[in-house]
């Protein structure tokens, strides 16, 4: 007796330990499956794009943090099920594991779930693609010359008052703007606050991207190719972007600008930009005139 005694303390106090170790590694696991989701949320601009002052460029970037965490759902409750049942049904002493063979509704229920998963996504992303992909309608005044009428050929026009189209021309290694009044700009585009702003994109060269992150979309530059796409910015400021496609030895280089500002400002400087065009092509047209007299008085000399 006095050895069964012993025996079962022995026991005892084993599978008291094994309980209080099994409490310890859960208790583990909770703090690190939070801890992730924390890590998650504070570092969420790093595993989606940029959301800024734009419709597009936010139902983007809610899209990514949606599919995102219902992914670190799925690992988490994953995870979860695999080291609890390597805690509660692990091996002991004096212990035969049972031989389970199947488990019908288990297998119902992880079926239907990511079922139901999927078409939740896929639901959200219909509801939301619409107004990522086609332009809002614009608060800028109407006008009868400097404003054009549709949005861009694959697009149906914004709703409303008309959308502002820009020429966006890639080539290494700068980007050029044209403006619909004939203004001209390089590397730094200038657009009015509150106005759809719809941008027709190709290259003179090789393959270019261009984007922007916080205003959303990103669209390639293809030569004797015209891809299409827009933002429409809330709030006035400076938002910088980059080429997104290897274009050569430069490509780190060539970066740009957007320069949201306040309507009235815009009409200025795009005024002004107009001008400054103007008066490069009448100089233009004076250098040739005396270049071609030049070479005119030689040849009759």
């Amino acid at each position: 007796m006095p050895s069964e005694d012993r025996a079962g303390r022995r026991e005892t106090r084993s599978v008291g330990f094994n309980s209080r170790r099994s409490r310890l590694l859960t208790a583990l696991l909770l703090v690190a499956m939070a801890s992730l989701v924390f890590v998650a949320h504070a570092a969420a601009d790093a595993v989606s794009p940029e959301a800024g002052p734009t419709k597009n460029a936010t139902d983007t970037d809610t899209l990514y943090k949606i599919v995102f965490f219902l992914g670190l759902a799925v690992i988490a409750l994953v995870w979860g099920l695999l080291f609890y049942s390597l805690v509660r049904f692990r091996a002991r002493r004096g212990r035969v594991a049972p031989a389970v063979r199947g488990n019908t509704p288990l297998e119902l229920g992880w079926s239907i779930g990511a079922v139901g998963l999927v078409a939740a996504i896929a639901v959200v992303m219909l509801v939301m693609l619409d107004g990522i992909k086609n332009p809002l309608k614009t608060g800028f005044p109407a006008r009868a010359d400097p404003f054009a009428e549709n949005a861009a050929l694959n697009q149906p026009p914004p709703p409303g008052d008309r959308a502002l189209d820009i020429k966006v021309g890639a080539q290494q290694y700068f980007w050029r703007y044209q403006y619909p009044n004939g203004a001209v700009s390089f590397h730094d585009m200038v657009v009015p606050r509150d106005t759809t702003v719809t941008l027709d994109i190709t290259s003179n060269d090789v393959a270019h991207s261009w984007w922007i992150p916080k205003l959303g979309g990103k669209a390639d530059a293809i030569r004797g190719y015209t891809n299409h796409t827009w933002f429409k910015a809330t709030k006035t400021g400076v938002f910088s972007g980059q080429c997104a496609e290897f274009c050569g030895a430069n490509h780190a280089f060539m970066t740009a600008k957007v320069i949201v500002v306040e309507p009235s400002r815009y009409q200025a400087w795009v005024s002004e930009q107009k001008r400054l065009v103007q008066e490069a092509q009448k100089a233009v047209q004076v250098q040739r005139k005396r270049f071609q007299a030049a070479g005119g008085g030689v040849a009759g000399g």
